[in-house]
């Protein structure tokens, strides 16, 4: 374990910008009383993927997906509050200060190596989450006017899918809004994406109620083993927001009352993700789509839901891309801005949603793949390097027990969400 307070307090060793103080939220100067609290848990937990869950459920089951939700969202806040508690531990016992962020944390308790694993998860997440963004909107916008007809069973433009057109056309104005050197006048923008989309989901919810009584389709409660792996992927991407669970926590007014503040928002978002995906599932059945937007009719309504979201996540896109660039440019280029590496990054976001076929099967890769190391793994193992000598068997047992339950879930996950994803028939 690496315990070093001159690391501590050094300028290359604990940055108080660094890359996993994600900009989702905007830089508050005064303490967060506990409803502002919750509402940071709100935004930075609650994003696009919850429009997948219906689809997960489709494949899982109803009562297996409401099971994995409920347990990931426990096991998630619990993940959370042992990062809290090995900082609360840094700082008041042992007399470390600046531990602003995830990769602050992991550098103190592991050195350059955590400090590594932090950043390379949060990049390869933060940039899932870009693709994700990507594919939404091209697969909507599709949806809106390029949907098949009796006539045209497969629209083109130019020759070509339609996604790839609209994917292709977000390139110059991405390039544009990534090279702004400063997004904090933008983060509103984010805070009002996830208003948008809870807006969102209340109407969804509502047309989904009226279409079940209407149809009542046939649904079913379990689904295959291969499945359960796949939507514990999609399960663990739509609660990922442990980023920024330790700078949310740092400007809370009473931190002493903060884990029952981030227990009342896990369960209200994980009761909120529970009745989305449930209904989405009973209301449309076997033909339940990736994105449960695709499914809503035509009407004035359904086509300003589905627009405004597209609208959101486009501008969304860079804030999210922020933790990317502070991690890149600080390893390659001294911390300094730099144009054309940020540029190439998106390229490269944008090469990869042009190679997902599928919205819901790329959350799930995604979840699987990194948000397990990072929001399981990572916290667990960091607990117990600095909690081991005073953790009795039980403890340590429990400790254990997160990271390999993290890795088996992680590798096994991943392996059927590649799969599904090289399965499709586009």
């Amino acid at each position: 374990m690496v315990f070093s307070k001159e690391a501590s307090s050094s300028s290359h060793g604990l940055n108080p910008m660094s890359p996993e103080e994600a900009p989702l939220l905007p830089k508050l100067k005064l303490l967060s009383s506990q409803p502002k609290t919750f509402a940071n848990v709100f935004i930075a937990v609650v994003g696009a993927g919850v429009l997948g869950l219906p689809y997960c459920f489709k494949r899982t089951g109803w009562v297996v997906s409401l099971l994995m939700l409920f347990s990931v969202a426990a096991l998630t806040h619990h993940c959370m509050m042992l990062l809290v508690r090995t900082r609360r531990r840094l700082e008041s016992v042992m007399g470390f200060t600046n531990i602003a962020s995830f990769g602050d944390l992991g550098f103190i308790v592991c050195g350059s190596v955590g400090r590594f694993a932090v950043d390379l998860m949060l990049v390869l997440s933060q940039a899932g989450f870009c693709v994700g963004y990507l594919i939404f909107i091209a697969n909507t916008l599709a949806n809106l006017f390029n949907s098949p007809t009796p006539t045209n069973l497969h629209p083109r433009i130019l020759g070509l899918m339609p996604k790839t057109v609209y994917i292709w056309g977000c390139i110059p104005f991405q390039l544009g809004l990534n090279s702004i050197s400063t997004l904090t006048h933008m983060a509103p923008l984010s805070i009002f994406a996830d208003i948008v989309d809870v807006g969102a989901m209340g109407v969804v919810m509502i047309e989904d109620v009226f279409i079940f009584f209407k149809n009542r389709p046939s649904v079913e409660a379990v689904g295959s083993l291969s499945m359960f792996f796949y939507g514990l992927g999609v399960a663990v991407y739509a609660f990922e927001g442990v980023g920024m669970v330790l700078p949310i926590e740092s400007e809370t007014q009473e931190r002493e009352k903060f884990g029952k503040v981030l227990a009342l928002a896990m369960a209200s978002i994980s009761l909120m993700y529970g009745g989305f995906g449930a209904l989405g599932y009973f209301a449309f059945g076997e033909d339940t789509k990736d994105i449960i937007t695709a499914n809503l009719g035509t009407g004035l309504v359904s086509f300003l839901v589905q627009l405004g979201l597209c609208v959101n996540l486009f501008f969304t896109f860079p804030l999210m891309m922020n933790p990317v660039y502070e991690v890149v440019e600080r390893r390659l280029y001294n911390g300094r801005y730099c144009l054309w590496l940020r540029w190439l990054l998106v390229l490269t976001v944008i090469l990869v949603a042009l190679l997902v076929p599928n919205f819901t099967d790329f959350l799930s890769l995604v979840g699987s793949s990194v948000c397990c190391g990072l929001g399981f793994v990572l916290p667990a193992l960091f607990h117990l390097m600095v909690f081991k000598e005073e953790m009795g068997w039980g403890g340590v047992s429990l400790d254990v027990g997160i990271v390999v339950v993290g890795v088996v879930l992680g590798v096994s996950g991943t392996w059927y969400s590649l799969v599904e994803i090289f399965s499709v028939k586009v």
